[in-house]
């Protein structure tokens, strides 16, 4: 895959040294270290002349932290690619397909507006999995994207923990009903089981039900899980909630492409 690389990578190079080492970004480090000062010059006198030199400021700083996050995604998009190579050589041609077309393009140009919802570096990282896998799968649909480089951006590693842990226990009763083996009462049934084995193990502290009650609602709110209504009595914390078709896709697609060294 060389002809991919050193185009690319000389690009980040170029960017990283235009952009990270020119004197704006100097300037930028400065304005962190005097904000203080300048709100409180701005404070403190009247009239918006005294403003403008903080606005001024944090115009800077927004501009330059986006140029960090696009060079770390760029490098992260990269590195996901380059091994995705090297694991399918045989498939080359057809991802050399997939990254050349105008899908692949408005993927990446709408990934550069999320990553200024964030400055949390495994986020970013997030974003180019979830990039890399579904041109893998051949899956590019941008609205199904869309949502989920969104939460891509707004999850928390916890939130991440917690659809792991659904994954891990619902994913074959998912695939079960999917293929048609399995109605929606099993379902249900074969959930309320996964919960009396989460409880009974203590893999979740009901203590912490605060911290990860918020979890469950941040997935259920990006449509990646459901909480279900349940015959019996679990308590406060141990409420029922089943994973999602596009909760099991957005966990898979943002698994790390690995390869052996």
């Amino acid at each position: 895959m060389g002809q991919l690389d050193s185009p690319t990578e000389a690009a980040l190079a170029r960017i990283k040294s235009e952009n990270l080492g020119s004197s704006a970004v100097d300037g930028a480090v400065d304005k962190i270290a005097n904000l203080g000062g300048m709100i409180l010059e701005a404070a403190g006198l009247p009239g918006a002349s005294t403003c403008i030199g903080f606005l001024t400021a944090l115009k800077s700083l927004a501009v330059n932290k986006d140029e960090g996050n696009l060079i770390y995604f760029g490098d992260a998009l990269v590195v996901d690619i380059r091994r995705l190579y090297r694991l399918y050589e045989e498939l080359k041609q057809q991802f050399d397909e997939r990254i050349k077309s105008a899908e692949f393009s408005a993927v990446v140009a709408n990934a550069t507006l999320h990553i200024t919802r964030t400055n949390v570096e495994s986020r970013l990282r997030r974003l180019a999995h979830i990039i890399t896998n579904s041109m893998k799968d051949n899956d590019l649909e941008p609205e199904s994207l869309d949502d989920m480089m969104k939460a891509a951006v707004e999850l928390k590693e916890v939130d991440i923990a917690k659809l792991k842990m659904l994954y891990t226990h619902q994913n074959s009763i998912l695939h079960q009903v999917e293929i048609g083996a399995a109605g929606p009462d099993k379902w249900h049934g074969d959930i309320q089981g996964v919960q009396k084995d989460i409880v009974n193990s203590r893999e979740q502290n009901t203590r912490e039900h605060l911290k990860y009650r918020s979890s469950y609602s941040r997935l259920e709110s990006l449509g990646l899980i459901q909480r279900i209504t349940s015959a019996g009595d679990y308590g406060v914390g141990n409420e029922l909630y089943a994973l999602l078709v596009e909760g099991k896709k957005f966990y898979e697609r943002l698994q790390e492409i690995s390869i052996q060294q």
